[in-house]
């Protein structure tokens, strides 16, 4: 599997973690017993098939979620922006900013 493909399975992944805790946390605050079970129930879906996608590719797993990590951070930070509308503070950019270049070097390393 080359660089692009994995890349594009990790980030695949990361839309489907934090969408799928985005729908768990909506169930748990949803009123509503029937649209709290399904909210609930597609986000717990959905994180299933997040665990078989991030573990597809051939790599180290501690290489693979190194490298996940950035996709989960950049996917999770959109959700929170415009699903939550969380604005982004100045630490959690500096902090992302080093989570990112972590994951330059994982990912470009041989």
């Amino acid at each position: 599997m080359g660089l692009a493909s994995t890349l594009l399975l990790l980030l695949l992944a990361a839309l489907m973690e934090a969408g799928g805790d985005a729908l768990v946390r909506s169930g748990l605050y949803a009123s509503g017993a029937v649209v709290k079970t399904l909210l609930l129930l597609v986000g717990g879906v959905i994180l299933f098939g997040y665990g078989c996608v991030v573990n597809a590719p051939p790599w180290q797993f501690g290489r693979v979620i190194g490298v996940y990590v950035v996709f989960f951070f950049l996917v999770a930070q959109a959700i929170a922006l415009l699903g939550f509308h969380e604005k982004p503070t100045m630490p959690l950019v500096v902090g992302g900013g080093l989570i990112v270049a972590g994951g330059l070097v994982l990912s470009l390393s041989r």
